[in-house]
């Protein structure tokens, strides 16, 4: 049983809207009222912390994005939309957002985005390096090789393999457990799993990935054996890609040799 105190809902939903972008007495008093269903600026002060002659330039700042309608009484009431209308609100804003942030990207980006990346690259934090680990498999062509402890092996990164495995990529996998093999080979019937390098419980990798033979990706969890793969902190990784590229030329000549064995012991 977990020690950890559970989150107050107030503190995170506060968080939430700070990081969606209402200015801190805007989400303080969004919440006030979502507790309070009603309240006049009195009494969303006194809930919120919020100064009272602050809490009408909140409000103001929540009805022009809809979500609190204003009773002009004596004094003024404010009503909140229901936590259904107000994530909708948000999502539809977030939506808006990426469609035009997307757009604008695409104009900017090189004509040629598939242009051979020189070097090696790094990637910190976990979350960075599933979005790069599922960018490849997107990319992806003709196969994926890859190698993973548990932990990592997130649904979206199993629906990315499946996605590749509909357009006609082979799949070929390692590192897993029995029960994460059944369910990505329920998934991907095709998928191929075969033997791993080492035992990944020993070691602190996370994960191996090669596409298309000329792609590469290994991370490991970078405090070591103290690591736990759901701190968002503790993964890095390095890729490269093209086949002069030291490190796909080393990893893909691994990569060969263990599928080639893994063939020869069938």
């Amino acid at each position: 049983m977990s020690s950890e105190p559970p989150e107050n809902p107030r503190s995170v939903a506060i968080e939430q809207l700070e990081e969606i972008g209402l200015s801190t007495y805007a989400a303080r008093t969004f919440v006030a009222l979502s507790s309070l269903g009603t309240g006049t600026a009195r009494e969303v002060s006194r809930v919120s912390e919020v100064p009272r002659t602050r809490v009408y330039d909140a409000v103001e700042e929540l009805s022009d994005r809809g979500l609190v309608d204003v009773q002009h009484s004596t004094p003024k009431e404010f009503w909140t939309v229901s936590a259904e209308t107000a994530a909708r609100t948000f999502e539809r804003e977030l939506h808006n957002r990426t469609t035009t942030l997307q757009a604008a990207l695409e104009e900017l980006q090189p004509v040629d985005r598939r242009t051979e990346q020189r070097g090696v690259w790094t990637v910190d934090r976990q979350t960075a390096v599933t979005q790069r680990v599922l960018e490849f498999f997107d990319e992806a062509e003709e196969e994926i090789v890859y190698m993973t402890v548990e932990d990592l092996l997130v649904d979206e990164l199993i629906t990315g393999l499946s996605a590749a495995h509909d357009r006609g990529v082979s799949i070929k996998l390692a590192g897993i457990s029995p029960a994460v093999q059944e369910r990505i080979q329920a998934d991907i019937p095709g998928a191929t799993v075969f033997e791993s390098l080492w035992l990944w419980s020993d070691t602190p990798a996370g994960r191996l990935l090669m596409v298309d033979g000329r792609r590469i990706l290994v991370s490991a969890l970078v405090n070591g054996d103290d690591a736990k793969p759901s701190d968002p902190r503790s993964e890095t990784a390095i890729w490269g890609e093209g086949e002069a590229n030291s490190l796909v030329a080393v990893l893909k000549a691994i990569f060969t040799w263990q599928l080639d064995k893994t063939d020869l012991n069938r």
